[in-house]
């Protein structure tokens, strides 16, 4: 590295902690700045993909978060009418002993905090962000700065991203409950039940949550985006008599939802920074490309963006410009092909559409039992179908 830069981080999500703890390992000087006073994640749970593991690795945070998660080996959804499976991918197929970590956003959160601060990033809560001017940024209440760069990871709200996403149709209700003493589902697994592609529920083995005890797990319902008003007016008891009654197995988890308070409503988007960079200003994970969480990556695509940034300056020395778009080439076509990718996936499993699932479950799911397709399946679910990095060498786990 030819000198040490002064490089401030907008928001302490998983990207921005992921970045400062790379960018410090780099030797630059990292503040990250976020809008709360005790900066802490949104959401249930999510899976880590052996690309974000491989990310989690070199950063050193890894054994905190294999702790508190917990392994899946595979991904398996059937029909709820007809009982058969439409979604089968198991992470070992083609015969690599790979493995998913399912784990909630709170023990992530953690991980990559613990790892950021012992880095030596310095932390300024309290500051929402409400723009840049050369080199600073601004905030409700003043500036800080100026700063060699500034990376955005504010997320899907970004006031500095010049993103306009694309609403997608369907989003999800989420909560954490506890995992049943009493249940048939294994814990190695995510498992998934649909009705056509218009209902769709699932549950998640997450393991451990900081500050609570007990193995817990993951719930989510699919649910048109403008119809969490409908669903609250519905009122639980009808809502959970639908949902067992097409999934017995979900009985035991959702019974645990006694207030729709305990279910989050998550809304997504679907859209993609041509250019990711603009002059000191770089953005990562949701600031630069969203998708559906179909596929599982938004996690695993932020931590990915973080570590290549990190790369791309230590490649380009100081020189900024060629940085960014180092960084911008490395991660282009695999963010492309993974939205693509969803584009495709996503509305046969959350839309209103009656022909799609019928493909689905006809034409598509048979293909997916041949091992040549069930190896590419994996692949894409690992992460790695196209490389992550182009071509940076990937970090080694």
């Amino acid at each position: 590295m030819s000198r040490k830069l002064d490089i401030a981080i907008a928001g302490a999500g998983m990207g921005g902690l992921a970045a400062a703890t790379a960018l410090r390992q780099s030797g630059h000087d990292v503040t990250v700045f976020d809008q709360f006073e005790a900066p802490a994640p949104v959401g249930s749970g999510l899976v880590m993909q052996p690309v974000g593991l491989d990310v989690l690795e070199q950063l050193g945070a890894l054994p905190a978060a294999m702790a508190r998660g917990n392994r899946i080996h595979r991904m398996f959804g059937h029909e709820a009418n007809s009982g058969l499976p439409v979604l089968d991918v198991a992470y070992d197929a083609p015969g690599v002993p790979r493995f998913g970590l399912a784990i909630h956003r709170a023990a992530l959160f953690q991980a990559l905090f613990d790892t950021a601060m012992a880095s030596g990033a310095r932390l300024e809560p309290g500051h929402r962000v409400t723009g840049e001017k050369d080199g600073k940024l601004l905030f409700e209440n003043g500036s800080a700065g100026p700063f060699d760069l500034i990376v955005d990871a504010t997320g899907a709200g970004s006031p500095l991203s010049p993103m306009r996403a694309r609403p997608l149709g369907y989003g999800a209700l989420w909560a954490t409950v506890n995992w049943p003493d009493r249940t048939d589902l294994p814990r190695n697994e995510l498992r998934q039940a649909y009705r056509r592609a218009d209902r769709m529920m699932g549950v998640l083995p997450v393991g451990a949550v900081p500050g609570q005890e007990g193995f817990r797990s993951a719930i989510f319902w699919s649910l048109p985006s403008g119809s969490h008003a409908a669903w609250l007016d519905r009122g639980l008891e009808d809502w959970q008599a639908e949902a067992v009654a097409l999934w017995p197995d979900f009985a035991p988890f959702i019974s645990q939802i006694t207030d729709p308070g305990q279910m989050t409503m998550a809304r997504y988007a679907h859209g993609t920074l041509r250019r990711p960079f603009r002059e000191r200003v770089v953005h990562i994970g949701d600031a630069a490309h969203r998708a559906s969480p179909q596929l599982g990556q938004g996690a695993n695509m932020a931590l990915l963006d973080a570590w290549a940034l990190a790369q791309a300056l230590k490649l380009a020395h100081d020189d900024l410009p060629l940085a960014a778009l180092t960084y911008a080439r490395a991660r282009r076509w695999h963010v492309r092909s993974y939205q693509l990718m969803s584009r495709l996936f996503t509305p046969q499993y959350q839309g209103d559409s009656r022909l799609l699932p019928i493909l689905r479950d006809r034409v598509l799911y048979p293909m997916s039992t041949l091992k040549p397709i069930q190896g590419i399946l994996t692949r894409l679910v690992c992460g790695d179908l196209l490389p992550p990095f182009g071509s940076l060498a990937p970090p080694e786990a």
